[in-house]
């Protein structure tokens, strides 16, 4: 973080005494935090409501962080350790879960760059958060917090066990496209990676690895059936098992306001229909990300299942009811 970068964050912090805005770099849609431990070492998490919650191992050692086994059900052999002491200021707060404690990952599975690990739906769960994306702020709110003026909420589904009590944090938005309500996991880590090529026909000049969102096969095939104008990149992304086409949406329903065109990556129904969708509170047709999510400052109550979007840039406004 250059000393310009953090003079505006400090004036940033004093101009909203309510929250913590929290130390970010927003790379093409993609949120990392990049906080500094009390030694002066800068990390970096990238951040992700769809994701796990893991702090590398080589992380763990550079910082000689104390470890500890964690419960069983995690495997015979994980463990886990808290973040560092954080420079005033300059921090990040722990998951609420597990006493503040991270599970310990050995290497990333992911094609992208995570830092120092990925903070996911564990870490996101039981606060309020806001993402500005035009702003470039990620802002942990307080117990005040109340919605902007005119922002548009949407509730929000998470799956709850049979005591009413909520597993997993993975959020479920409603959007409409195409005029039709579709269910997606709210997923500001969604990352594609595109080959060559499709960057060449895409021409935005936007990095190769960049913010994306998801549909599954099923509902990709509709789409390219019924709307043949519709424009569709094929073997779009590098590192696949299976080839992976992209198709570009003209238009986006979020909590009232029109956005759009937005790029939706295929997926097999197999990765939402059964995978995702088992730690959800109902079916998912694919992934909302941040491509999608630019347009707006969003706000994220994790214990009131419900996000406020206020749109900022780019955005035709449709009439709806009150969700």
């Amino acid at each position: 973080m250059t000393p310009i970068h953090l003079a505006l964050l400090q004036l940033a912090l004093a101009a909203n005494p309510t929250g913590q805005i929290l130390p970010t770099s927003f790379e093409a849609g993609r949120v990392y935090v990049v906080p500094q431990a009390q030694n002066g070492t800068q990390l970096k998490f990238f951040t992700d409501s769809g994701g796990a919650t893991v702090m590398l191992e080589n992380t763990v050692a550079r910082l000689q962080l104390p470890t500890q086994a964690m419960p069983k059900d995690y495997g015979d052999d994980a463990k886990s350790a808290r973040l560092p002491s954080f420079k005033r200021g300059l921090g990040i707060p722990g998951p609420l879960e597990l006493e503040g404690q991270i599970r310990i990952a050995h290497r990333s599975d992911t094609q992208f760059e995570i830092g120092d690990g990925m903070l996911g739906e564990a870490w996101f769960g039981g606060r309020i958060w806001t993402w500005d994306y035009p702003e470039h702020t990620l802002t942990l709110e307080n117990s005040a917090w109340k919605p902007a003026k005119g922002a548009a909420r949407v509730a929000l589904g998470f799956p709850l066990d049979e005591k009413g009590a909520r597993g997993d944090n993975f959020a479920r938005i409603t959007v409409r496209i195409d005029g039709k309500p579709i269910d997606l996991l709210l997923d500001t880590g969604a990352t594609t990676v595109l080959a060559p090529e499709a960057l060449a026909k895409l021409g935005d000049k936007l990095p190769a690895t960049r913010a994306a969102s998801f549909i599954a096969d099923s509902q990709f095939q509709a789409w390219r059936k019924a709307h043949p104008e519709w424009r569709v990149i094929d073997n779009a992304q590098v590192g696949a098992k299976t080839p992976v086409s992209i198709i570009e949406v003209p238009e986006v329903d979020i909590a009232g306001a029109r956005v759009g065109p937005v790029w939706f990556n295929w997926r097999s129904d197999r990765a939402f229909h059964d995978y995702m969708s088992k730690m959800m509170d109902k079916q998912v047709e694919g992934a909302l990300g941040g491509n999608a999510l630019e347009h707006f400052a969003m706000t994220v109550d994790y214990p009131g299942a419900a996000a406020y979007f206020t749109c900022k840039q780019g955005c035709k406004t449709t009439a709806r009811s009150a969700p």
